[in-house]
């Protein structure tokens, strides 16, 4: 059986936190510090991020050691924990994470599980809507003409006991089906994650571990979805909830989704009295209010029943209240999901795809709308684009250092009361900045969604992402489309990370035959270019101006 990219993922974060708890007991275990970080009387602080980091020294100065879990240019949503970050974190004495479901839910499961007891949490993003920060819903492209189907944990679970650092398990326990299946998402490398595949079979004996999807609770993330023939698919699904490392897992009910593939799905919608999903977003969903395997999809995007009248009455009366702003909740089992035959593609010639089969042979793909393993929940947790908010972050900040070091609580409100000076200036210098570009050109097309506080701060409108189908290498048609929607708005330039732009050479290749540059633009990380947060503000200010028509002030 080939080796599940999940699985491998989680039998690394398990032995880093069976390995870490040995550290954390022991400091004879790990190469000695300067003095036992335990009793020397200096202030510790983890971060999750080199933003964050950058934050906290800024307010901390001198008075606290700062480190950061995931190293600068690394992408929190995807990346791993470490040894050694997990070490520093031992001995914290506060903790501070963006959260909102920005950061890999392995991070958050290692920071929790490895904080010491007497140390401070705090999830700063959510702090800072007390103190002042813009909270945005999370808007996401919904422009592909099939179903974008991804999947979803709907509700906290707190009724079970779970928290953050609690895992879901959505679990395929077998196709059924004229050929293989398999549901996987497209990493920012471009690389495939698989959820499940048929390819290799199914194991009960392993509880399904190389076909289980793992999530936080409350979040959703983006999937593609494989068939190698045309027919009817059935697909059981499983879900089981864990609330703390080592108990005994909840099990949810189960639900099974059926897939029209190549074929209309009018027939088995008639037969079997089901209604048609065609096209919007959905997600196979482990709803925990509830306490079983789901359906939530966009409002409106299902086809009435053949006959219509009581059977959808009696449907919508089981799920009342929709659990996610603009979809609504419904069984899974009473709806067939359509994969047209414009779905038809090949399959990547890359050694990752194998499980989908030979390379260039056909398979019928629903692909991701977003590129990149993209775990996240109903509000967008880039706050920092707003400067605005990053002062929300700065008063955040400085309460917590306070309550952990009273003794410092004059040399932090100077220092906060200084950097919150520089943030107004920095946030008055991209203002002027971005006005400078023709309002005409302030579209910004980028790869992800990270952007929209930046756009609602500053007067640009997110105009759409790059890829035209991210799940697959775009074709030719795809190609051609693309060239035309940049062309229809006068579109001068894309924008991609830095950490990512040399590894998407297709979307490169697409923009540059289009006649439209490719530029810079920070998103969840720093580099040696931009290495603080104000550097990463005024580089992108600029990248912008340059790239859209406009220049830097200070320049005139």
């Amino acid at each position: 059986m080939t080796s599940n990219p999940h699985r491998i993922a989680r039998a690394a974060v398990g032995a880093v936190l069976a390995l870490t708890a040995v550290l954390a007991a022991s400091s004879c275990s790990a190469p000695a510090l300067s003095s036992d970080p335990a009793d020397d009387g200096e202030l510790r602080v983890a971060t999750t991020t080199g933003i964050l980091a950058d934050l906290v020294r800024n307010v901390a100065g001198d008075r606290a050691t700062v480190t950061q879990m995931v190293p600068d240019g690394a992408d929190p949503h995807s990346w791993e924990p470490s040894l050694r970050t997990i070490r520093d974190v031992a001995y914290a004495d506060v903790a501070f994470s963006n959260y909102l479901l920005l950061e890999e839910h392995a991070i958050i499961r290692a920071l929790d599980a490895n904080l010491p007891p007497t140390a401070t949490s705090v999830s700063v993003a959510e702090e800072a809507a007390k103190e002042g920060a813009t909270i945005l819903p999370l808007i996401e492209d919904r422009s592909l003409d099939t179903v974008w189907l991804g999947m979803r944990v709907l509700g906290t679970g707190s009724q079970y006991g779970a928290d953050r650092a609690s895992t879901i398990d959505l679990i395929a326990t077998g196709v059924d089906g004229p050929g293989d299946a398999a549901s996987y998402l497209t990493t920012s490398f471009g690389a495939p994650d698989i959820g499940f595949a048929s390819s290799d079979g199914f194991d009960p004996a392993s509880g399904y571990a190389d076909d289980t999807s793992v999530l936080p609770a409350d979040a959703h993330q983006h999937m593609s979805w494989a068939f190698t023939a045309p027919g009817v698919y059935r697909i059981p699904f499983e879900a089981r909830l864990r609330a703390r490392e080592g108990d005994r897992p909840v099990v949810l009910d189960g639900a099974t989704a059926v897939f029209a593939v190549g074929v209309a799905p009018d027939e088995v919608a008639a037969a079997e009295g089901r209604r048609i999903l065609s096209a919007g977003h959905a997600d196979i969903t482990v709803d925990l209010e509830r306490g079983g395997v789901a359906l939530a999809v966009d409002e409106g995007a299902l086809a009435p029943a053949p006959g219509g009248g009581p059977d959808d009455e009696e449907r919508s009366s089981k799920r009342d209240a929709p659990l996610a702003p603009g979809m609504e909740v419904v069984d899974l089992d009473d709806v067939v999901i359509d994969v047209p035959t414009r779905t038809l593609t090949q399959i990547p010639g890359a050694p990752g795809f194998r499980f989908l089969g030979a390379p260039g042979s056909d398979a019928y793909v629903l692909p991701q709308a977003v590129l990149g393993k993209h775990v996240h929940g109903e509000i967008d947790p880039h706050l920092w684009h707003d400067a605005h908010n990053a002062a929300a972050y700065v008063r955040v900040i400085r309460d917590a250092l306070i309550a952990a070091d009273p003794d410092g609580a004059d040399d932090y409100r100077r220092n906060a009361a200084a950097y919150a000076a520089l943030l107004d200036e920095v946030d008055a210098e991209v203002a002027a900045t971005i006005a400078t570009i023709p309002p005409e050109r302030r579209r910004l097309v980028t790869t992800n969604d990270a952007y929209g506080y930046l756009a609602n701060a500053y007067g640009l409108d997110v105009a759409g992402f790059v890829a035209p189908n991210p799940g697959v290498e775009p074709s030719v048609a795809d190609r051609i489309r693309l060239a035309a929607t940049l062309d229809d708005l006068d579109i001068p330039a894309v924008f991609l990370e830095p950490n990512l732009a040399r590894t998407r050479s297709t979307l490169r290749t697409t923009a540059q035959e289009a006649g439209v540059r490719v530029c810079p633009l920070y998103g969840d990380t720093l580099d040696a270019t931009a290495p603080t947060y104000v550097d990463m503000m005024r580089f992108n200010a600029q990248s912008l101006a340059r790239c859209l028509g406009g220049h830097d002030p200070e320049e005139e």
